[in-house]
């Protein structure tokens, strides 16, 4: 379908079809509902489905060359983000329907997780601006991580789970606090400098990793700063007593655990850092440079 202008918007689609459990509907079925829903509205738009990892970013570059109004990113939070790259700094605005496991950045934004409710989420709400962040020369807008989460993220998408969800994180999880060292790095902070050892050193651009799981608990997504989150190594036991705190919003009040507000800072390691961005595992070399990017996303949410 032709992207067609009506009442002044044009809205293109992106549908990851194999995003999410069976339960979440087959290619077409997706497609017959996101028609439904703009016909609804008086819409018609140009639906494109995805074919390989990175393709969605290159579909959304394409609708904002084209002059849309709104891109709908269906999918998990690596469809979402490479969507949200190609939008990012531009007028084209963002909605979402989550089809994912974690679903961090749509449930921080309070999107309805029935995909016909947030169709009409995406296509009713007013346009917000929220911060973007960028980690060794790559945008995001949830969460970042270095350390254990990114060896996590890293593990999970080597083995998927057959299921998805948060099973393969838990075990993954597991086997990692086990044997995971702490590493040593310096992070320096305008005209700070720190220099510690840690499990995890995240930048929190929203509250949760997903799962409802609270990595930052006072981050906003529209203050213009990041939370810099580091979680010191407590041993075994010490570490886990900490899990639970994840899900109760509690984890930045634990022993070990220190929270900064920060627009950028730059993070070296004797040793290569393996980070990830919303999820998706990077390597990174001995030098990372954090920052934020202030209101660079229009979203409907």
């Amino acid at each position: 379908m032709k992207p067609v202008r009506t009442s002044g918007t044009l809205t293109f689609v992106i549908i990851n079809p194999v995003s999410g459990p069976a339960r979440r509907g087959t290619a077409a079925e997706r497609v017959r509902l996101a028609e439904d829903a703009l016909e609804a509205v008086g819409l018609r738009a140009e639906i494109l489905l995805t074919e390989s990892e990175g393709h969605a970013h290159d579909l959304a570059r394409h609708a904002v060359a084209a002059g849309a109004d709104l891109v709908i990113a269906w999918g998990g939070d690596g469809t979402i983000n490479e969507v949200g790259r190609a939008v990012a700094f531009s007028e084209t605005a963002v909605g979402f329907v989550p089809a994912g496991s974690g679903n961090g950045l749509a449930r921080e934004l309070g999107i309805p997780f029935s995909p016909r409710k947030a169709l009409a989420h995406a296509l009713s709400r007013p346009v917000r601006q929220i911060d973007a962040a960028e980690i060794g020369g790559s945008l995001f807008f949830n969460v970042a991580g270095i350390g254990l989460d990114a060896v996590v993220a890293a593990r999970v998408k080597r083995k998927p789970h057959a299921h998805g969800g948060l099973w393969p994180y838990v075990i993954a999880s597991t086997r990692e606090i086990l044997n995971h060292k702490p590493f040593r790095f310096t992070a320096q902070i305008d005209k700070d400098v720190i220099t510690q050892s840690a499990l995890v050193v995240a930048i929190a651009n929203s509250r949760q990793y997903g799962y409802g799981s609270k990595i930052a608990p006072t981050a906003k997504l529209d203050d213009g700063l990041l939370d810099l989150v580091v979680i010191e190594d407590r041993a075994f036991i010490g570490n886990l007593v900490r899990l639970p705190f994840l899900m109760t919003g509690g984890l930045h009040r634990q022993p070990g655990v220190t929270v900064r507000r920060i627009k950028e800072v730059t993070i070296t390691c004797e040793n290569p850092m393996p980070f990830h961005v919303d999820g998706e595992a990077h390597e990174g070399g001995t030098t990372l440079s954090v920052r934020v990017h202030p209101g660079a996303l229009r979203v409907r949410a």
